[in-house]
């Protein structure tokens, strides 16, 4: 038996990937967009960080109001654990959130607030709870149909007559016969697992049922055994949508008693007006099926596309006549990134359900929270849900002072994070235009931006066609920029070959040329088709 080699215990297998693209460095501290690196010596080096903790630091790393409040609340003696206790301070942040959410949306709302660790977890909350509302509907339903089954076999003791749909249901038999029909066809509609619904290309995250909802399939395929699977339909195809709605739906039967002898509709022929006792009849109910429709306004690790007003409008007319809750992943793109405080806020969205997480824990503690509207709101979802570390006072309090930093002033950070964006977009568009060849587009909204690159499968390099055959291109050409620029960038998670531009809202104009410098070497470089020097360190 080979010996176990023991050289690595921390994801060894993620290090030596890492390792083989040029991003195995350590980060030693961080103030502002900058990362501070070991270098060769144990000396700091500089990075400008243009990842920004994949959206977490929309305020920089370690904002000065946000680390001292920390440093307090830890001298305080705060308590972290205080479950099953009131906690005055998440009351607070949900009523502030309440009342951004009434602003941008015009929702009066409420929506009550479930708090989580991560952006995954508040997904996952959102669904269960839209599963826990959905599965209430159903079984309300079939209490009511239980009810008219029983009316329908008092009438007809009193003299109803079956009509004829009735009777057909039946095969031929009494009315036991239509009844045991009725419930074995609703049993078996009933059985049938919920419907999740999501958009190509989007990412929700990584959990065992977040993964579900997540489109890329290198990170769902492997799991899809262990939870409900999730139906996924184009983003940008309303119709799409529409027909994969209209396939899901589902009915289930009840009865209907109709008095003096009139039908409830399905007899062609009418009824004995000499029938006082009425007529049993077949009716159908909608199933509640749908559980929910997960989506990200701005689709961050699908590429950073936005999607359009015209086309969520749609969305919700159609989830709204199918009574399909949509749950609106903000945890990306919401907290001011975009713009505004959430991205769907400024194309119209409204959701039954938001997700919000990473900077809501002002780039420092672990925060999210899943608001739900109050027509959808389950009580007993928050004795049959709970987190460890959710809700504590030191993370929701830090999630209190980064709200008031983004709200201060009239919302000066929002203007300011529109500002920063449409300049980076502007510099980044003059790189697009001059590099046609190499850059296939640049968008986003707001401090959310993403460069594309072509495609280097067919490149005149050996190297670049090894690396884009290998789905790796983008992290190359972020370990090119890391040591040739100091520039730290990524690809997104699920389209390998666009540059996600994430930074924070104290990103300066130096901090800009910079990084359009080093992305224009990197297209000079690809348009030279010179692969080695790529890996070059």
């Amino acid at each position: 038996m080979d010996p176990v080699d023991t050289t690595g215990l921390a994801e060894p297998f993620l290090r030596t990937q890492l390792e083989s693209l040029g991003l195995a460095v350590e980060y030693v501290r961080a103030e502002g967009d900058t990362l501070y690196r070991r270098g060769d010596d144990g000396g700091e080096l500089p990075v400008l960080d243009l990842v920004g903790g994949f959206g977490a630091t929309i305020l920089g790393h370690h904002h000065p109001e946000v680390t001292a409040l920390a440093k307090e609340l830890l001298a305080a003696q705060v308590p972290v654990h205080a479950q099953f206790s009131l906690h005055p301070y998440a009351e607070a942040v949900a009523r502030r959130l309440n009342d951004i959410l009434h602003r941008e949306t015009g929702d009066p709302g409420p929506y009550r607030a479930v708090f989580a660790n991560s952006g995954a977890e508040a997904v996952e909350a959102a669904v269960k709870h839209a599963e826990l509302d959905r599965g209430s509907k159903a079984a309300a339903l079939r209490a009511r149909i239980d009810e008219s089954v029983a009316r329908a076999r008092r009438a007809v003791r009193d003299g109803a007559r079956l009509s004829e749909t009735a009777r057909r249901l039946a095969e031929g038999g009494d009315f036991e016969a239509l009844a045991a029909a009725v419930g074995d066809a609703n049993r078996a509609r009933a059985e049938e697992p919920p419907v999740l619904l999501a958009l190509t290309g989007g990412f929700h995250g990584k959990l065992v049922g977040s993964v579900q909802l997540t489109h890329n399939p290198v990170v769902r395929e492997p799991f899809r055994a262990l939870a409900t699977p999730c139906r996924f339909v184009p983003a940008g195809d309303p119709e799409a949508l529409a027909a994969v709605i209209a396939e899901e739906r589902r009915t289930l039967l009840g009865l209907s008693v109709s008095d003096l002898g009139v039908s409830s509709g399905t007899d062609s022929g009418g009824t004995d007006p000499s029938v006082s006792g009425g007529v049993v009849d077949v009716v159908e109910h909608r199933l509640p099926r749908l559980c929910a429709l997960v989506l990200e306004p701005v689709q961050g690790e699908g590429g950073v596309r936005p999607l359009t007003a015209g086309y969520l409008r749609e969305v919700q007319r159609i989830c709204a006549e199918a009574d399909c809750p949509i749950v609106v992943d903000e945890v990306q793109s919401g907290m001011g990134r975009t713009g505004t405080f959430l991205a769907g806020s400024a194309v119209g969205l409204r959701g039954d359900y938001y997700v919000l997480a990473k900077s809501l824990g002002g780039g420092l503690a672990k925060a999210a929270v899943m608001l739900v509207h109050h027509s959808r709101h389950r009580p007993e979802f928050e004795l049959l849900h709970s987190s460890t570390y959710a809700k504590d006072a030191f993370s929701t309090l830090i999630a209190a002072r980064t709200l008031d930093l983004l709200e201060a002033d009239g919302g000066a950070l929002y203007r300011r994070a529109a500002e920063r964006g449409e300049r980076i977009l502007t510099r980044l568009a003059g790189v697009r235009d001059d590099f046609k060849d190499v850059v296939v587009d640049v968008r986003g909204r707001g401090l959310m931006i993403g460069l594309e690159l072509r495609d280097q499968a067919d490149s005149s390099s050996p190297v670049l066609r090894e690396l884009s055959r290998a789905d790796v291109l983008g992290y190359a050409a972020a370990g090119y920029l890391l040591h040739a620029h100091a520039l730290r960038v990524f690809p997104t998670a699920s389209a390998t070959t666009t540059l996600r531009i994430e930074p924070s809202v104290r990103i300066t104009d130096a901090q800009i040329d910079q990084a359009e410098t080093g992305l224009r070497a990197l297209c000079e470089l690809l348009r030279a088709q010179d692969g080695e020097r790529l890996l070059s360190r």
